[in-house]
């Protein structure tokens, strides 16, 4: 009996020692998952993937799911090979299991790259990771997801068909210098949808330096339209395109016009569509 006692004894302190090694200490635990988090983002910077697990998915925003540490490595070469490509996080969270095996952070990030015009493109977005704890104690990335905070994009424009005849001009807004007509054909330039609209100007007419936060397709449909490049207007710097011609001129990208006979030109591009110019005292709206 006594034997018996002693063994039943002993068995409940096993018990007792195995629920104690069950439970971890979380708030430590926590804090390990931000400092391993922290660590990662500086790596990935280098190229790095020894934060991720070995099976590890990276759910990269607007890209197919990359599984394993080749292909996130892939991946990651990838994005650092972009113009200008850098990117931050910062954990502001951080749970762990009572097991002390399985955990999250979460965060937002910030990605910047450089687009045609060579000026900066910023987007912030916010991000999932879960984390396990491998047999040599480390934490290690076994999913992570993010996605950006810009809007979706647009649903499809309704369809349009116009023949010349039924496209209504009326005087160009206040933010074009006056003298231009203006059409609308399709879409709403004011919102962030797809739009085309036509500028009828007059031989002489001249835009002075500006820049537009989104890519803008032009297009010449008669006479002859001039484009140049850069910060101040320079007459040597004009291209002319005739009827046919084409450009695009990338978001943030300063540029300058002038039409060297009666032109209407086809702009189309993604809204909304904003004229930003150079020296606000060329903006015709601000005299």
């Amino acid at each position: 009996m006594v034997r018996r006692t002693l063994s039943s004894l002993g068995i409940l302190a096993l018990l007792g020692l195995a629920a104690c090694a069950a439970s971890a200490n979380v708030e430590q635990e926590k804090a390990a998952l931000l400092a391993a988090d922290t660590a990662a983002a500086a790596s990935v910077m280098s190229g790095g993937t020894e934060h991720f697990a070995p099976t590890a998915t990276f759910h990269a925003s607007g890209a197919p799911a990359a599984t394993g540490t080749a292909a996130i490595g892939g991946m990651i070469k990838a994005m650092l090979a972009t113009p200008g490509f850098n990117v931050t996080w910062k954990p502001a969270r951080a749970d762990v299991s009572t097991s002390g095996d399985l955990g999250f952070t979460t965060g937002a990030y910030t990605i910047t790259t450089t687009n045609g015009a060579g000026k900066a493109v910023t987007e912030k977005g916010k991000y999932v990771s879960i984390w396990k704890k491998q047999p040599d104690g480390l934490w290690k990335i076994v999913e992570d997801i993010g996605n950006s905070d810009a809007p979706p994009p647009a649903a499809s424009s309704p369809h349009v068909m116009s023949a010349t005849a039924e496209i209504t001009y009326g005087d160009a807004p206040p933010v074009l210098p006056p003298g231009a007509k203006l059409a609308v054909v399709s879409g709403d330039p004011s919102k962030a949808e797809p739009f085309t609209l036509r500028l009828q100007m007059p031989a002489g007419y001249r835009i002075a330096p500006h820049w537009h936060p989104t890519d803008e397709h032009v297009t010449v449909l008669s006479g002859t339209f001039a484009l140049g490049m850069g910060e101040k207007f320079d007459q040597a710097g004009l291209k002319d395109l005739a009827a046919g011609g084409y450009s695009n001129l990338s978001a943030a990208m300063p540029h300058f016009a002038v039409a060297k006979t009666a032109a209407t030109v086809q702009v189309h591009g993604m809204g909304p569509f904003v004229v930003n110019y150079v020296n606000p005292a060329d903006d015709p709206s601000k005299k």
